[in-house]
C-alpha cells in the first residue's frame, strides 16, 4: 500500500494562476480518537478564496492544504476511535485553520466531528452540503433560535449557505423572505422562499417593511446590507452575520428594536450534520451542486467561484463547485 498521497498544496497567496501547485505528500496517521477517510469529494467556499488571498495569512503557514468539506470513507482508525469502522462513508466540515485541510486525497480529523453520510446523497452531495449546512443550522437554530410562525430574511439566497438557509428555515416552519436576482426567482422560491426581492431592482428595505418587518435577518452579503439589516428587524428581532466587514453598523437602530446581533464563524460538529441528516431524509434540505471538478483543476474552481470564466468562456454556475477528489466520481 502506497504511504504517500496527492494533494494540491497552496504555495503562494494571490491570484488563482500561481497559487497552487501539484504535491505528493506523506499520508497522515491516525492518532488517539481519530479516523483516516480517504476523500472522495470536496468544495469550494468563499472561505478557500479568502484563504488563497491572503486575508488570513496569520492562520496559514505556507506551504498549506486548505479545504474543509468532506465526504468519504473510513479507511484506519487510532486508539479510542471506536464511532466508525473501516468502510463506513462519513461526512464532516474539518476544523478551519486547524491542521491539513480536505484538497488531498486522504485527511485525519477527531471521529466527534464525523457524521454518517446520508444514503441519499452522493459523495459529490455532501461534499457540496457540509460546511454550508452546518453553517445555516448554526445561525438559524444555534444563534438566531428560530421558531415556527416567525419571518426570516435570507440575505443572497441563492448562494451556497442562503440556499440552505431558505430550506432550514421553511423547515423550521418559519416564513422566508430572501434577496436573489430575477433569474434566481424560480429557484429560490422552489426551495421554500415565501416572498423573493430583486436586490438588484432598487431599496430592500421598503418591501420588507410592507411584510410587516422579519423576526430574524440571515445576512451573507456584508456591506450596506448588513447596516441596513435592523431597519426591517421586528421588537426583539436577531441578526446573523457570517461576514466580516469594515462598514460601520447602524447600532442605534438596532437600540431601538432591542436587537441581538450574532457574528458567526461556523464550528464544525456531529450534532449539526445528524440534525441535517434529519432534515434530508424527511426531503426538507437538497444540496445545490452547480459542477464537479477534478482536485487537479483546483485552481480554475476558485476562478469559477470568483466570477471569472475559464476553458471555452465558461463562467460561475449557480450553486456549489464540488471537487471529486477520487477519480471515479470525476
Amino acid at each position: 500500500m502506497s504511504t504517500s498521497m496527492r494533494v494540491m498544496e497552496l504555495v503562494r497567496f494571490g491570484a488563482t494562476d500561481t497559487a497552487f501547485a501539484a504535491r505528493e505528500l506523506p499520508r497522515p496517521a491516525p492518532g488517539p480518537g481519530q479516523v483516516l477517510v480517504r476523500v472522495l469529494a470536496t468544495s469550494v467556499n468563499p472561505l478557500d478564496l479568502q484563504t488563497r488571498r491572503g486575508d488570513y495569512r496569520d492562520e496559514v503557514a505556507l506551504p498549506a492544504v486548505i479545504g474543509n468539506d468532506v465526504s468519504g470513507v473510513v479507511v484506519g482508525t487510532g486508539p479510542g476511535a471506536d464511532d466508525f469502522r473501516p468502510g463506513d462513508e462519513v461526512w464532516y466540515l474539518a476544523p478551519v485553520f486547524a491542521g491539513q485541510g480536505t484538497y488531498a486525497e486522504f485527511h485525519v480529523v477527531d471521529q466527534a466531528l464525523v457524521a454518517r453520510k446520508p444514503e441519499e446523497l452522493s459523495h459529490v452531495e455532501a461534499a457540496g452540503l457540509a460546511l454550508v449546512g452546518v453553517t445555516a443550522w448554526e445561525a438559524l437554530v444555534e444563534r438566531a433560535g428560530v421558531q415556527a410562525g416567525e419571518r426570516v430574511l435570507v440575505h443572497g439566497g441563492a448562494g451556497g449557505v442562503g440556499s440552505a438557509a431558505i430550506q432550514v428555515a421553511h423547515a423550521l416552519g418559519a416564513e422566508v423572505v430572501t434577496t436573489a436576482r430575477a433569474k434566481d426567482h424560480e429557484f429560490v422560491t422552489g426551495l421554500g422562499a415565501d416572498t423573493v426581492i430583486d436586490f438588484s431592482a432598487g431599496d430592500y428595505v421598503p418591501r420588507v417593511r410592507e411584510l410587516g418587518g422579519v423576526n430574524v435577518v440571515l445576512d451573507t452579503v456584508g456591506r450596506d446590507t448588513l447596516t441596513r439589516s435592523p431597519e426591517v428587524l421586528a421588537d426583539r428581532g436577531r441578526v446573523v452575520s457570517i461576514v466580516d466587514t469594515p462598514e460601520p453598523q447602524n447600532l442605534l437602530a438596532a437600540w431601538g428594536v432591542n436587537a441581538t446581533y450574532h457574528f458567526l464563524f461556523v464550528s464544525p460538529g456531529r450534532a449539526k450534520l445528524d440534525a441535517l441528516s434529519r432534515l434530508i431524509d424527511r426531503g426538507e434540505l437538497r444540496p445545490d451542486i452547480g459542477a464537479v471538478l477534478p482536485l487537479a483543476d483546483i485552481a480554475e474552481a476558485h476562478t469559477l467561484l470568483e466570477g471569472g470564466s475559464v476553458g471555452e468562456g465558461r463562467r460561475r454556475p449557480r450553486g456549489k463547485i464540488a471537487i471529486a477528489v477520487a477519480p471515479e466520481l470525476g
